[in-house]
């Protein structure tokens, strides 16, 4: 495994608790407005075009949509908050990351496995992503960062790719953090604004709120019950509503 893979692909060890890596912040440097035109999705790479065909086939658009968007704000974060990982950091290991993030929530993957979503969903993805041409890894990779993206914590480390699919989609989802004050700051209100006219929300708030209440009622014991009161901060997401 050679050191170039482990920046490429987001292997970086990164503290689990996100109040680490801004120093108690909401941010290490000011954002600023980033028109999401000067941020590229990798449509070039032929494993992300595979990848989000399949997306586009399997994916509800509400879902499809939301990981579009999560691609953009971590994308965003990444670039201005951590430009040191930006300058090596694969932007196609982002996006398949993104892509697939939420594969285990399509009701045939739901309903195939008594596993979490997130869990069941990266064990999907790892395969998915080899089968389409990616490295074994970038696939691990992808695959770590999708079990992991709902284990957020204080205790250890984390990748990097793993901890920013955790920032990108809590921003995405409720807007708020349990370990980042005033997360809402993350991005510059009119990048939040293009990204959102861009990949409209089509009511998402009520769509994944909704899954959430379904998956804990099949899965008492799944994962997204780690996430206290996580269905109702998505539903009442005061950051979003506009967008709604």
């Amino acid at each position: 495994m050679c050191q170039n893979e482990t920046a490429a692909n987001g292997w970086t060890s990164t503290p689990a608790n996100a109040g680490k890596i801004f120093s108690g912040q909401p941010f290490n440097n000011d954002p600023e407005p980033l028109s999401i035109d000067s941020v590229k999705f990798p449509f070039d790479d032929p494993v992300v075009a595979k990848t989000f065909e399949y997306a586009q086939k399997t994916l509800p658009r509400e879902t499809l949509h939301h990981s579009m968007r999560v691609y953009f704000y971590g994308m965003v974060i990444t670039k201005q908050q951590f430009p040191q990982i930006a300058a090596s950091l694969n932007p196609a290991t982002w996006a398949l990351t993104c892509l697939l993030h939420d594969i285990g929530t399509t009701e045939e993957n739901l309903t195939a496995t008594r596993m979490s979503f997130d869990i069941y969903g990266g064990i999907k993805a790892l395969g998915i992503v080899k089968d389409f041409g990616a490295t074994q890894d970038q696939a691990e990779a992808v695959s770590e960062g999708i079990i992991r993206h709902e284990d957020m914590g204080v205790d250890g480390t984390i990748t990097y790719i793993g901890q920013l699919i955790q920032l990108a989609t809590t921003y995405d989802n409720t807007g708020v953090h349990p370990h980042v004050k005033d997360f809402e700051k993350l991005v510059h209100d009119t990048t939040r604004a293009q990204i959102n006219e861009a990949y409209p929300r089509l009511k998402w708030s009520s769509f994944f709120s909704t899954f959430i209440r379904r998956e804990e009622t099949l899965k008492p014991w799944c994962h997204s019950t780690h996430l206290v009161d996580f269905d109702n901060e998505i539903e009442t997401n005061a950051l979003m509503k506009q967008w709604e």
